[in-house]
């Protein structure tokens, strides 16, 4: 794994909207696995600057992302569908019938869920996959318990979780109790990740994520067996 401490929020979000860019002139026709939340959303807003200016294209991307509320519509303005159109589909060259984010309607989780990790293989496998870190160490909705899944799946979340994504709804009350999530198996299978972590709530699992150990009680620290991972933080994340 490799670390780059950035001074602030600011140069973390260009440090990865740069290796985002480096893929996407290497490779245009690449396969990007994305992620939301409030930390990956300056670095998108980097990606359509440089999107603007003509140095990059996603005219011939294809996106998977990890995973959506269940149940919400995609239409819902606290989906994730609606949150990547938002925050970046809109504001880039990317054709939205090769974006992809799980179906938070399905009638069938589980079948949904297998059918979307056949995309992924189908399209050649996820080239970069960006992910952010929970403050109890999930990644995407993978939350710490004993056992984890290994393909995209249905699961509830944890009160801390809710708890912390309230503030994007009216109240608490309002936040869905389960979501469908890529497992970590899916996110394994990365080519290449990067991981954004910002501000001290994120410290605990920083200092989790750097020492000798793995442990299905933060599921970050699984990301250490992979051979090509980008660790990004603030310094206020990594000194907390």
């Amino acid at each position: 794994m490799k670390l780059i401490v950035c001074e602030n929020y600011e140069e973390m979000s260009k440090e990865g909207a740069k290796i985002i860019a480096k893929l996407l002139k290497e490779k245009p026709k690449c396969v990007l696995g994305l992620a939301t939340g409030s930390t990956p959303v300056g670095m998108y807003q980097e990606l359509a600057k440089m999107n603007k200016a003509g140095e990059i294209s996603f005219k011939d991307v294809t996106s998977y992302n990890l995973d959506e509320y269940y149940p919400l519509a995609p239409e819902h303005d606290q989906s994730y569908r609606y949150f990547m159109n938002h925050n970046l589909f809109d504001h880039v060259d990317i054709d939205k019938s090769r974006t992809h984010v799980p179906d938070g309607l399905a009638k069938d989780p589980a079948a949904m869920g297998k059918a979307y990790d056949e995309a992924i293989e189908a399209a050649g496998g996820i080239d970069l996959q960006v992910l952010g870190l929970g403050p109890n160490g999930h990644i995407a909705f993978n939350e710490p318990e004993e056992n984890l899944y290994v393909g995209t799946h249905l699961t509830g979340l944890t009160d801390s979780t809710i708890e912390a994504n309230s503030r994007f709804f009216a109240s608490k009350a309002d936040v869905p109790t389960q979501a469908v999530t890529m497992g970590i198996g899916s996110i394994m299978k990365a080519k290449k990740i990067i991981v954004l972590a910002s501000g001290k709530a994120k410290h605990y699992v920083i200092e989790k994520m750097l020492d000798d150990r793995i442990t299905t009680q933060v599921p970050g620290t699984i990301l250490k067996c992979h051979p090509d991972v980008v660790l990004l933080c603030d310094k206020e994340a990594y000194n907390g």
